[in-house]
This record gives C-alpha cells, structure tokens and sequence, in this order.
C-alpha cells in the first residue's frame, strides 16, 4: 500500500508517498508559517502524485479523549474534529482545510486520521489530570493531553530497533526538539508523562513559544492597561521562546552566535537546555529510572551544543556523551560514551508512523 503522508505542522507541511517498504516516493514540503499555507500551492503538489497514492494519512493534532488511535475518516468523524477545533484552534484548523484541499486534488482513496494527541492516551490519571476545579475538568474537560504523539512513537520503536531491544523491557526518555518541542516518559512502550499539556504551549521553551509560566503571571498581564487575551496568546505562541530572547527562533543561530560569545544568545541557549534537563529529570522520575535517552526533531538531532549542555547536566542519570561522536552525529546514531546509558540520535520520521497506522487501519477486517 502506497501512503500519501500530509503533514501539517506550525511552520511547514510535509508531504511524502511511502512504499510498500516505507521507501520514499514522492517528497515535498511546502512554507507555512504559523500553519498557514498557500492551498494553491498544495492542490499542486498533491495533483502530481496521481496514481502513486493508494491511501492518505493525515497528521491530526487534537483527538480529544474519543480518538485514542488512528480513524478512518468518515463525515461523522470530521464533524468531531472540527468540533474538536476549540481545543486547538490554529493546529486543527490547519489540518483539516490540508484535508480539504487534498480531497479535492486526489480523488476517491481511503483516509485516515492520525492523532498527535492518541499515544498519550495511555497517560495514568495522575499524569493527565490538573488540580482545578472538578466542573472544569468534568463540564469541559480540561486535562493534560500532551502532543508529538506521533514522533515520540515511532522514536520509541526506532530506539528499540537500534539497541535489538524489546520496547517492552525498556524505559525511554524520548525528546522531540523542533519548532514545538516536548519530553515524554515511554514505559514498555506507552507513554506515561509527557511535558505538553491541554495545548502545545506548555512545557519546554520552543522557538516561538514560551513553554510554561506563571499562570498568575497571565492573569496579571490581563489587568494591566493595553493587554487582551488575543494580544497574549500571539505573544505567548508566535513571540516568545528563542525567539523573544534571542530575536531569532532558529536554534542553529543561537548556537553559532552563543559560540561567539552573544549574551543573547547564550541565555537563551542556557534557558533551553535548562528546561530541556529538567524534563528529562521528571520523565526519569516518573518511570522509576531510564534506559535511553533520544534526540529527535530538527533541533534535536542537528543542535550539538544543545545536546552536550542537557547530557552534561544528566551525570547521574547515568548520561554521559562522547563528544567527538556528538560532534559528527548522523541519525540513527548512539552518541554515548562508555559506560553511561544509550544516547540515540534519531531521525524524525512521522511519515513512516503515519504510514503504518494508514496500513494498521485499513487491514482490520471490517466489521471489527
């Protein structure tokens, strides 16, 4: 089975056609800042694969609680995730319109829906749950999600892969480090913690977003002369994290200019890598230990630096990287030096995620 893979994140969309064997047939990512791209653009791209695709799987941010796997697109189950739009506004939005535009452009195949949010539906109680009032975790159902459910999978089971593991035997610490970026406990292969929450926006620093603070700090913000909620939330989402502090949101900069000794810079860089260590930390915890730590994302398994201040501060985690094999990392690479746990570097691959849960869906016999 041929997959078209539409991946519509916060700062591109990737489009790739993997074969029977996940080899990539078709390629091509398109500009789109804040999720916003062009559908011409798309309609475009997609038209020339023609006969290439057998079947879609389109990356989905917000599940909800009713999509825990990946789904077969149905018109009642695009009603439920445009439903499901209040919950993740710019995300889901972006999604579903790649959705329509795709439909338009290929035709008749089967789609699925694969959620970003689903493999954080194994999050026990005390891992999902927030200390707020009960009618707004029952009416409304707020609640930690979590998300990069779909690159923290597939960077579960590529981890086990390289090591000739059994994923069940193992404790992974998964960190997928790009625009978004996010840490997640995966325990025999479940997620158990994770650092986003009811939206991306909680968490890790990323490029644009603050991560967590204060939400006293929000409220504040609200009483002051000047400030609204929608002036907030751009400022929270599209001009904080690297960017507020480095004025760039391009980690590979902030590294070059760090090196140079730009104050800037090296706060920012400091700050990542300290909210980076303290994730992996409370991941750790959360499983009673750690077996592999993994890199992955753009930033991830590009940013050097980045990757020798968070292992550097991870000694007695057992993490310990040699930092000529850091230095020259290629996915899918152990850059750990001896004696310490593995420290993977792992190529992103939600395309092949997707792919298998395209594969996984459409092969169930139907009526079960």
């Amino acid at each position: 089975m041929r997959v078209l893979v539409v991946n519509a994140g916060s700062s591109s969309l990737k489009l790739r056609v993997l074969g029977h064997a996940d080899d990539v047939l078709f390629t091509e990512d398109l500009a789109a800042e804040r999720g916003v791209f062009v559908p011409a653009e798309l309609e475009r791209a997609v038209a020339s694969i023609g006969p290439l695709c057998d079947a879609v799987g389109h990356r989905i941010v917000h599940g909800g609680t009713r999509f825990a796997g990946p789904t077969l697109l149905t018109p009642q189950v695009e009603d439920s995730l445009r439903e499901l739009t209040r919950l993740a506004p710019l995300h889901q939005a972006t999604s579903l319109a790649a959705l329509d535009v795709v439909r338009r452009a290929i035709g008749a195949v089967p789609e699925v829906a694969c959620f970003d949010t689903a493999f954080h539906a194994t999050l026990p109680p005390e891992a999902s749950t927030y200390a707020v009032p009960a009618d707004w975790r029952v009416r409304l159902g707020v609640r930690r999600f979590g998300f990069h459910g779909l690159s923290h999978a597939y960077a579960g089971r590529r981890a086990a892969e390289v090591l000739d593991r059994s994923i069940e035997e193992l404790r992974i610490v998964s960190c997928h480090l790009g625009s978004g970026a996010s840490v997640t406990a995966i325990l025999s292969g479940r997620s158990v913690d994770t650092t986003m929450g009811f939206t991306p926006l909680e968490g890790l620093v990323m490029a644009t977003r603050s991560g967590s603070i204060d939400p006293g700090l929000v409220l504040w913000l609200l009483q002051q002369p000047g400030f609204e909620v929608d002036g907030v939330l751009q400022a929270l989402e599209s001009e904080s994290g690297l960017r507020a502090l480095a004025g760039t949101p391009d980690m590979a900069e902030v590294e070059e200019r760090a090196q140079g000794g730009d104050p800037d810079a090296r706060l920012a860089l400091g700050v990542y890598a300290h909210r980076v260590k303290a994730a992996i930390a409370a991941m750790t915890a959360s499983m009673g230990g750690i077996d592999v730590l993994t890199f992955t994302g753009g930033i991830g398994e590009n940013a050097t630096t980045l990757r020798h201040l968070v292992a550097s501060g991870l000694g007695f985690l057992g993490v310990q990287i040699e930092d000529a094999r850091n230095a020259s990392a290629e996915p899918d690479m152990d850059v750990s030096s001896g004696g310490s746990i593995p420290v993977l570097v792992l190529r992103a691959r939600e395309d092949v995620q997707i792919a298998g849960d395209v594969r996984s869906v459409l092969s169930e016999p139907k009526g079960e």
